[in-house]
């Protein structure tokens, strides 16, 4: 899929995502404000040692983590914004996804196993783009979407066999309900919700994030 320029989509994208972070993140934290959590206990649960990583720098300066629900459409608006940051830091900056299916999402949790099962085997960057590049076309549906999320997991050539065993798995539904819990800790109620170094970050543009990074690349 061809790219435009990171100021081009900043152009573009930022009045959406704007708006789609705004409703997402800050009415809900605002309405939700989270228990007091000590320092060390916010870093320490905002990145496990197994959550998923699209992008590591071994030396850890900066981390950006985001709560999602591939669902959600806020999170469907700051994607294509987060592959541009990934590409603009690249080499600088960890890039870190954490589940958050919100419930009133009737495919959000089909979904996140459809992706950690994809992760298993090592595709979960593929799946991760599938879901937010076909958003449109299953997500606000009240029917099941397993079995499509079934042909994405066939397409990207997984075995199926252990797709299957892994999709319906409790090991896979605790993986999944550990961010949940993780993310409910800190306070998280809406999606997409965003961490850079264990501290809450509220965007109201793209360049907020920018911004933000920057000044932590510089500290």
């Amino acid at each position: 899929m061809m790219r435009t320029t990171f100021q081009t989509k900043i152009t573009v994208l930022a009045t959406v995502v704007s708006a789609a972070i705004i409703a997402a993140v800050v009415i809900t934290q605002k309405n939700n404000e989270p228990e007091p959590v000590a320092a060390d206990e916010r870093t320490a649960i905002t990145v496990r040692e197994d959550s998923h990583r699209l992008d590591t720098v071994e030396d850890g300066k900066v981390t950006l983590v985001e709560f999602l629900d591939f669902e959600c459409e806020a999170c469907g608006a700051a994607y294509p914004v987060i592959e541009d940051l990934r590409e603009q830091y690249e080499g600088r900056v960890t890039f870190v996804i954490r589940y958050f299916p919100i419930p009133s999402h009737t495919n959000a949790k089909n979904a996140a196993y459809a992706v950690e099962s994809a992760a298993r085997q090592g595709k979960l960057e593929d799946m991760y783009r599938r879901m937010y590049d076909t958003q449109a076309e299953w997500g606000e549906s009240q029917d099941s979407k397993a079995d499509l999320f079934r042909t994405y997991a066939e397409e990207l050539g997984l075995d199926m066999a252990q797709f299957d065993a892994d999709v319906s798995s409790p090991d896979v539904a605790a993986r999944v309900q550990k961010d949940i819990d993780d993310g409910t800790k800190l306070g998280v109620s809406g999606t997409p919700s965003f961490f850079l170094n264990g501290e809450p970050l509220v965007p109201e543009t793209v360049q907020d994030f920018t911004r933000a990074i920057d000044d932590a690349l510089a500290s």
